[in-house]
């Protein structure tokens, strides 16, 4: 497992690992409450279920989203409570026999060398695990206690399968492998193919590779219908630039995932003050197949309005040396300002669109250069002689 300092620089976030994650506080106005934690847990509490039986139908289930702690202890009680069971079973049947007296060598008990409770409860344990110390068995005395065996071995197979499965699955659950799936710690808003674009970076650090992943997000926000109803959180899907036409991605190096900010998109009409002023927060989502163990994993993230960068874009991580690419992660959430409108997308298209920015951006010099060009001009003029 990789070490939180060292090797896992603090630009980018592990999707499991980071659930201690400080957030930053806030003096004033109360920080948004997220949907979706950083490390892709949801932050939605249950209460008020009135019918708790319903997840004792889906016993399985139940025990595997038990924590380790509960789960050790219905593991070691499952069996105990089994010997003893049977055990009582057994005892019973040796005292309706006669077996705990002391008899002749003619007689016959059904099972050998029961006299108390200990060794009924020795030899329940050595019936249901299926070991056997050769002093213990049982006779044909007794059509009972053969009927008993059968049952115990069933009994035993159940629990097994069921509690050995459970172990099983609590060590193999897929989110283990999202815990080298990473995202970006923050999103940024720049002029990418002549349109303004949502972009996030993602990144996958085992060279095992998650198949057939796909990416999706959705912008979480407070709306009004035209009714008045009001949604505490809606949830919006909004699309992805992709050329293949679907969301899959091939997930070998860090990629950075972008959205168009068009007039479908639900980011349209926010503007850089618009989006610290609202509350929003876009969930990003990745769902693949683990290539090694063909479980499907899911890693999930979000960015409140604080953490989406306006004006700045992602710089590269892969350079190519010696015949191979190089991935350098500790660039992986860097980003540099970039000339950006600071104005929304559908104020840009009304204005004229990215064609009548980079013109006037051109036509209007930067602040550094209308610097250069006044200390050139007062240089000039003080070379200037006065009876010239």
């Amino acid at each position: 497992m990789l070490s939180r300092k060292g090797l896992v620089p603090d630009d980018y976030l592990l999707t499991r690992l980071a659930e201690d994650v400080q957030q930053p506080k806030f003096k004033g106005k109360a920080r948004k409450a997220r949907f979706v934690a950083k490390n892709g847990t949801c932050n939605v509490a249950h209460t008020n279920i009135r019918e708790q039986g319903r997840f004792l139908l889906d016993v399985f289930t139940t025990l595997v989203d038990l924590k380790w702690l509960h789960t050790l202890i219905i593991f070691t009680m499952s069996f105990l409570c089994s010997w003893l069971l049977f055990a009582m079973v057994w005892w019973l049947i040796a005292f309706a026999h006669g077996d705990l007296d002391q008899k002749g060598d003619d007689f016959v008990p059904c099972v050998t060398d029961i006299h108390s409770f200990s060794s009924a409860f020795l030899f329940s344990i050595e019936v249901q695990v299926t070991i056997g110390f050769g002093g213990r068995m049982v006779t044909e005395e007794c059509l009972s206690a053969i009927v008993v065996l059968i049952i115990q071995n069933i009994v035993g197979l159940l629990i097994n399968a069921i509690m050995l499965g459970c172990i099983f699955m609590k060590t193999a659950q897929a989110n283990r492998r999202a815990e080298t799936l990473i995202f970006s710690k923050h999103a940024v808003i720049s002029i990418r193919n002549n349109r303004l674009c949502f972009m996030i970076r993602l990144g996958d650090l085992r060279k095992s590779m998650i198949i057939s992943a796909t990416v999706r997000m959705q912008v979480v926000r407070r709306s009004t219908t035209p009714e008045g109803e009001v949604v505490p959180l809606d949830q919006i899907d909004i699309h992805m630039d992709n050329p293949v036409g679907t969301n899959g991605i091939f997930l070998v190096a860090p990629l950075i995932i972008c959205h168009i900010i068009n007039k479908d998109s639900p980011l349209y009409e926010l503007s850089p003050a618009d989006l610290q002023k609202n509350d929003i927060e876009v969930i990003v989502v990745l769902e693949g197949v683990v290539e090694t163990t063909g479980i499907t994993t899911q890693a999930r993230t979000s960015y409140l309005s604080d953490e989406i960068l306006w004006g700045q874009r992602f710089v590269p991580t892969i350079t190519e040396e010696e015949g191979t690419y190089a991935v350098d992660y500790s660039k992986f959430g860097n980003a540099i300002r970039v000339p950006t409108p600071s104005c929304s997308a559908k104020k840009l298209d009304e204005d004229g669109g990215i064609a009548r920015f980079k013109l006037h951006e051109h036509s209007t010099p930067r602040p550094s250069v209308r610097r250069r060009q006044l200390s050139l001009r007062i240089k000039r003029q003080s070379t200037i002689s006065p009876l010239a």
